[in-house]
């Protein structure tokens, strides 16, 4: 079953900075945030045990377990088995080092196999007080987690996680599961592969306003080759296009502020908000089924909406790209 077939809509709720990514969120706060996202018709929730070792996952599920379960899909990763016991020392993230510091402080395993990828799965039901999932992502089986390790990773995956994901697949448990990664190559790789079939992949940072150029030159016409739909996570560039100063996670360089200026500049030109302009193109590539912005104050949520259903017009878009801010292989809305 495609994504698009299994998505409610082209707005989903991503819960990474639920994690305490950043900062220490009350709980209040971010229970709140959830039930924002719920009361404004958003039915498509996305998590991760990586999240604040487990937090994220709580403090969704504290919310979505008083709802209809068929009322919502849900997606949840593996990849990561949280123990019930302290991590000692600074956690090893690659890249993300310090992402999730204000989370919870269990140890985490950083580990692809079958055995670990059902545990994972048991572990997120319980955390998100749910009997079932209806996507299942393999994370960050990437370079920026692992460096020169990521291909051991990834063949961990392959005969590990990959197969019991398709098995529960093929058995009705889940409808569908695929890759959830920063970097392109994996889901390249995956595509290359003759078994097993992903059903999609969630792509985070890599169809952005800001970075869109290596995803168009391979993994977009592969993907839509085979059929693949595609989930764009971290639409805003880790916050940086929503009026934030992170780019990749980290605080922004100079040449990405710079690029940022000059969007925004374009965009108060046209009585565009950059929001608008980063959600719209994002959605506007064929192969994408939804974006899901995260988000940690009920506000947002409504912000989220209104650039979604922004009346962006066709002339923004045309000059954007006469500035060469978008590559000339970008879809962009309504045909421009």
């Amino acid at each position: 079953m495609s994504l698009k077939e299994i998505l409610p809509g082209k707005l989903g709720f991503g819960t990474a900075p639920l994690g305490n990514m950043f900062r220490a969120i009350p709980d209040v706060e971010a229970l709140a945030t959830v039930e924002a996202a719920w009361e404004h018709g958003i039915r498509y929730y996305d998590t991760a045990p990586f999240y604040g070792a487990g937090l994220a996952e709580e403090r969704l599920g504290e919310v979505l377990s008083t709802k209809p379960r068929d009322a919502y899909v849900l997606s949840t990763k593996v990849g990561r088995v949280i123990l019930d016991e302290p991590e000692e020392g600074d956690r090893d993230l690659g890249e993300k080092g310090g992402l999730f510091e204000h989370g919870n402080p269990n140890r985490m395993l950083h580990v692809w196999t079958a055995e670990a990828t059902e545990r994972s799965i048991e572990d997120s039901l319980r955390r998100l007080g749910t009997d079932r999932l209806d996507i299942v992502w393999v994370h960050d089986i990437a370079q920026d987690f692992h460096g020169d390790q990521w291909l051991a990773k990834f063949e961990e995956a392959r005969t590990g996680a990959f197969r019991v994901l398709s098995r529960l697949r093929d058995e009705g448990v889940i409808k569908a599961w695929g890759l959830g990664v920063n970097k392109t190559e994996p889901i390249e790789l995956t595509l290359a592969l003759d078994e097993p079939r992903p059903d999609g992949f969630l792509l985070a940072g890599r169809y952005t306003l800001l970075d869109h150029d290596h995803a168009l030159q391979r993994l977009l016409p592969m993907a839509q080759e085979q059929g693949v739909d595609m989930v764009v996570g971290g639409p805003y560039s880790s916050g940086i296009l929503a009026g934030g100063t992170h780019f990749e996670y980290q605080a922004a360089p100079p040449e990405i502020i710079e690029k940022v200026a000059r969007l925004k500049a374009l965009a108060d030109k046209h009585g565009v908000s950059i929001k608008a302009a980063a959600l719209q193109f994002s959605l506007a590539h064929p192969a994408t089924a939804a974006v899901i912005p995260g988000a940690t104050k009920p506000s947002r949520i409504a912000e989220d909406l209104a650039a979604l259903n922004e009346t962006v017009p066709a002339a923004f878009w045309q000059e954007l790209r006469a500035a060469g801010l978008v590559s000339p292989a970008a879809p962009l809305p309504n045909g421009a």
